[in-house]
């Protein structure tokens, strides 16, 4: 990850579903199909299924995996009200969050703590600051930041330099989305920050299953997760998705598989984070693994998707 000493696998399983659209049985498969593949990060957060899929690593960490085997990803600095979530990245909230995690998780630590999002009403000095407390606790391995600006992350860097250090940045990357290359990566790039790109396969429009319609199961026909998809059902990203298409049929492998491989040879990419309502799906992605993009592929995808 960056200037740091933290290893990571290249593909990161997201745990967004579970807990909520997955079930024990399904999350546990995943996880042990996603071990099988050689993936070591799991990727969480205290407000995935309002802390059920915390709650579901814990007790994998108990009962599949040795927690030493695992990097874990939790993100902090979102609190549930009765209105709402609220972003709240203060002191308080940031370290009672990862209190809680570490309760739900029931480790003592975890190896990356991000915050989830900026608050324009806590000072970035006491964010920051909270993120060094962690570390220097020894609840937080390493530290950073998710869905920040490249200028936000850049400030973040310059200031924990001399501390703790900003090991990673994680933001959403994909074919139907670059808008990290415009300032996250140059910024990242340039002070040692690692980047892991969340939703490489375009909240599930780069597997090609909207190409016809909006199946049942899937996360557009979902009511708490129609309008995460909804961006990505446009012409523009149609034109993506069939370019995408066309491209995995002549190599011969799925789009999920394509998509993921594009994402995951990005130079500036540390780690991809993908992730799955089913087992089946997963498999169907972590394929990628096997995927070598010729390079009039990769260019060819890079011009039709800028």
């Amino acid at each position: 990850m960056g200037g740091t000493g933290m290893r990571v696998s290249a593909t990161g399983l997201g745990t967004l579903t579970w807990g909520r659209d997955t079930d024990e049985h399904e999350a546990r498969e995943q996880l042990e199909v996603f071990l099988d593949a050689g993936g070591t990060v799991i990727d969480t957060a205290a407000t995935y299924g309002d802390g059920a899929a915390e709650e579901l690593l814990g007790d994998f960490i108990r009962n599949v995996v040795p927690r030493p085997e695992l990097v874990i990803v939790t993100k902090a600095g979102v609190r549930s009200r009765p209105d709402g979530a609220v972003v709240d990245n203060s002191r308080g909230a940031i370290l009672n969050s990862l209190d809680a995690s570490l309760q739900r998780l029931g480790t003592d630590y975890v190896d990356l703590l991000l915050v989830q999002g900026p608050d324009a009403k806590t000072p970035i000095d006491e964010t920051l600051g909270a993120l060094e407390l962690a570390v220097r606790s020894g609840k937080a391995r390493y530290v950073g930041l998710a869905n920040h600006s490249g200028w936000q992350v850049a400030q973040a860097a310059t200031l924990l330099r001399d501390s703790v250090r900003l090991a990673g940045a994680q933001v959403e990357y994909s074919l139907v989305n670059r808008d990290a290359e415009r300032e996250l990566f140059p910024a990242a790039q340039a002070l040692g920050v690692g980047v892991m790109a969340w939703s490489p396969l375009g909240r599930g429009v780069l597997t090609g299953k909207y190409r016809r319609g909006t199946p049942a199961d899937s996360r557009a026909a979902s009511a708490h997760l129609a309008g995460f998809v909804q961006p990505y059902l446009s012409s523009s990203a149609r034109t993506i998705v069939e370019a995408l298409v066309t491209a995995a049929d002549g190599l011969g492998k799925h789009p999920a598989e394509v998509a993921l491989a594009w994402a995951r040879d990005r130079g500036e990419i540390a780690c991809a984070i993908v992730g799955a309502r089913t087992a089946q799906q997963l498999r169907g992605s972590l394929g990628e693994a096997a995927v070598e993009l010729p390079k009039e592929v990769r260019l060819a995808l890079d011009d039709i998707s800028a």
